[in-house]
């Protein structure tokens, strides 16, 4: 009786994979509603609050200082490793490389490039805006500061807002926002939330940031992943073009090549005179005429020179003349005698 081989856990998994839909009917693509407005107005304006907060030197700068002095990284100091390694989950190379290895395993499963196109265009406004916030207003760290009770802006800094966080909330938001269920939205909007809220926090516990570079990065990343909607139409243009280009590539690569012209078939001469002359097809080389010997060589095996035939004809080289013969008859001088 014949049975069935029992498939591993591995080919389970895969054999699941490959009955999901190659290309899904409907993608879910946010917009721009009405509550997301609302949302990112009320973000904007939280961000510029903050910013003026640390500008005129207000209660929010002496809470910065006040969390320095305590140096939580000496009162806690057993988290202190287990932190160090958990403060990755914020950095940009880490996590933009595990991010993009899930979308483009998404992208080429839905045949569809906008889970890659989304962290890219993602990934560069944060580059843009929140490295145009760092350099603009230079404020120095926890560990550089010089003056104490001072906002340490303007000094050649770079840590506000921090971009450990920001980037945290974007590269871990994106996910959720890519999500293709509302249930898988939530679920992942929640972690990316604690994640992110973690790694700012292990920043302020590490002393790299100040409290307020903190709150300001949160800011910055979610006014990015609230602003992406906007962004739907440029990422929608830039896959069209990219797989028209694919295509074009791949119509070229797959055009046929001309068959190479046969060996005595009459090839294009240059020139206006010789162009004009008319081709004439040449004798066909025939197998007898290929294996005809030359006249000069002589037949049979090789032996050595002593044994050879000579192949030159005996006798005179010179032509026969018929008239020197009668001529020389004709003149003959008579001897002179004796």
């Amino acid at each position: 009786m014949r049975t069935e081989r029992k498939l591993s856990r591995w080919e389970r998994v895969f054999a699941r994979l490959d009955r999901e839909p190659s290309r899904p009917a409907h993608i879910d693509v946010p917009r721009m509603s009405r509550h997301r407005v609302v949302l990112f107005s009320a973000t904007l304006a939280f961000y510029l609050a903050i910013v003026w907060a640390v500008v005129v030197s207000s209660w929010l700068v002496r809470l910065d200082w006040q969390v320095m002095f305590f140096r939580p990284y000496q009162q806690w100091p057993q988290i202190h490793a287990f932190l160090d390694y958990y403060v990755v989950l914020g950095q940009r190379g880490p996590t933009a490389v595990m991010v993009a290895a899930w979308l483009g395993w998404r992208s080429w499963r839905q045949h569809t490039l906008r889970p890659l196109l989304t962290l890219a265009a993602a990934l560069l406004l944060l580059n843009i805006t929140v490295g145009a916030a760092k350099y603009g207003m230079g404020r120095l760290g926890p560990h550089y500061a010089t003056v104490i009770g001072s906002n340490e802006m303007w000094r050649g800094g770079d840590i506000f807002p921090s971009g450990h966080t920001a980037n945290a909330v974007v590269t871990w938001g994106i996910l959720a926002y890519l999500a293709s269920t509302p249930r898988a939205r939530r679920w992942l909007s929640a972690l990316s939330a604690v994640t992110s809220l973690g790694v700012g926090m292990t920043t302020v516990y590490l002393g790299t940031h100040w409290l307020s570079d903190v709150l300001l990065g949160w800011a910055a990343g979610l006014l990015i992943l609230l602003a992406l909607p906007w962004f739907e139409s440029p990422i929608a243009t830039a896959e069209v073009r990219i797989l028209a280009l694919r295509d074009r590539v791949r119509s070229r690569r797959a055009a046929p090549v001309p068959a190479p012209a046969p060996v005595g078939a009459p090839s294009l001469v240059l020139g206006p005179r010789v162009a004009e002359q008319p081709v004439t097809a040449r004798e066909p080389v025939t197998a007898s005429r290929a294996s005809r010997s030359p006249a000069y060589l002589a037949p049979g095996p090789h032996m050595a020179r002593a044994e050879r035939t000579p192949v030159t004809p005996v006798g005179s080289r010179r032509p026969p003349h018929s008239d020197r013969a009668s001529r020389g008859t004709a003149s003959a001088r008579p001897l002179a005698g004796g």
